[in-house]
């Protein structure tokens, strides 16, 4: 079954319009190409930058420094944990296009209930690694079998 088809078949389903190629959907960038499709997030990732203010700040090589040791008692809590709640969960989204982000991401969500001044360093780090790598996304090729 062709695309054609499969949009013939929801026609008939479901009253629905066609809307053209996909280019955004859900902060999701699409861009298609003869080798497939290449998926970026980079007006989300640049306004998730700008929330924090760390636009002028340095870029960093990795996301998360070798052997980081984080616990739950160290540095001071954190008076609103409110933006720290609202930067991780943003961090989960990303990891859609940016699997490499996902070790640092899975440290920081550990300590979402009751975040210190050490955690919110790392997710300020792993913002200025994005900082440097806004443009990477996650290839799909139309080469690829598409089987698990």
């Amino acid at each position: 079954m062709g695309i054609q088809d499969l949009k013939h078949f929801l026609y008939r389903q479901f009253e629905m319009k066609d809307l053209g190629p996909l280019n955004y959907f859900l902060g999701l960038e699409v861009y298609s190409s003869v080798n497939g499709y290449y998926l970026t997030q980079v007006k989300y990732t640049s306004d998730l930058i700008s929330r924090v203010s760390i636009t002028d700040s340095k870029i960093i090589d990795i996301p998360i420094e070798y052997n980081c040791r984080l616990n739950y008692y160290d540095g001071e809590s954190l008076s609103d944990v409110t933006i720290y709640r609202q930067l991780v969960r943003s961090l989960i989204y990303l990891i859609v296009t940016r699997p490499n982000i996902s070790y640092s991401v899975h440290v920081v969500s550990q300590f979402i209930a009751d975040p210190r001044s050490p955690h919110y360093v790392v997710v300020l780090r792993i913002l200025q690694y994005l900082k440097g790598t806004i443009f990477d996304g996650f290839h799909i090729s139309s080469q690829s079998s598409l089987t698990l």
